[in-house]
């Protein structure tokens, strides 16, 4: 539609208007925003890197561990990337010691590496906490801000120019905070669900490659556990 003569143009604000008028707190919260992003992705790359297909990569193990090489199964777990390479890695080095201590071994493998999956989930966890609780102290402090504004008028009378400033900055601020704190947490949530299942893989592994090594049947033994895989919700 043609604008009427004389109209003025409809206001746009731009992102550089809504973070002047949000305050200072804006700009924590941009910062809050690059720093779960750049972890999200972080993750997300290594996460894909050391994804390994369990069931080929042990298929091919099981042929050199059948027929004793040792040494070229070692070469193989070597050459391959990931926390699963490395627990199976750990079981071949050992593969002389008995079917009990070849169990431990693994077992304390696979813990080693849950550290270095669950390496940075606990900073967007605290992202997704935390996002909100800026955007209400940046409501509160918008609210004051109005009522400072209201009161320091003679007579307590203000018009609403006045006063929505700091009603605008307060609004700005919860907006943000949810924003912020939504996609991390939808991050945080699909990360963890990686998490098991990696920990799930490597704990297969390790099971599979101990019967390998002994050559028992896997139905007769219970799962190798490297701790519980459920990662606690993130609550606002």
């Amino acid at each position: 539609m043609a604008v009427a003569a004389g109209a003025e143009p409809a206001y746009n604000p731009s992102m550089i208007d809504y973070m002047q008028k949000g305050g200072p707190l804006m700009w924590l919260l941009v910062l809050l925003s690059i720093v779960s992003t750049v972890v999200f992705f972080e993750r997300l790359i290594y996460y894909h890197r050391i994804t390994l297909r369990v069931g080929e990569f042990l298929r091919g193990l099981s042929n050199l561990i059948a027929r004793g090489h040792y040494a070229e199964a070692l070469h193989e777990c070597a050459g391959t990337a990931g926390p699963v390479a490395r627990v199976i890695h750990a079981a071949i080095v050992r593969h002389e010691a008995p079917r009990a201590e070849l169990k431990e071994i693994v077992q304390e493998a696979g813990q080693l590496e849950v550290p270095k999956l669950e390496r940075r989930l606990a900073m967007l966890a605290t992202i997704a906490y935390v996002a909100p609780m800026v955007g209400l102290l940046g409501t509160v402090t918008g609210l004051i801000e109005a009522f400072i504004t209201l009161s320091s008028n003679a007579g307590g009378v203000a018009t609403t120019a006045d006063i929505s400033t700091g009603v605008y900055k307060s609004l700005l601020t919860t907006a943000a905070g949810l924003v912020v704190a939504i996609p991390t947490s939808l991050a945080y949530s699909f990360l963890s669900s990686r998490v098991n299942t990696l920990m799930h893989d490597m704990e297969r592994a390790g099971i599979e490659v101990v019967n390998l090594i002994t050559e028992r049947p896997a139905a007769s033994e219970p799962l190798i556990s490297f701790g519980n895989r459920q990662r606690a919700a993130v609550t606002e």
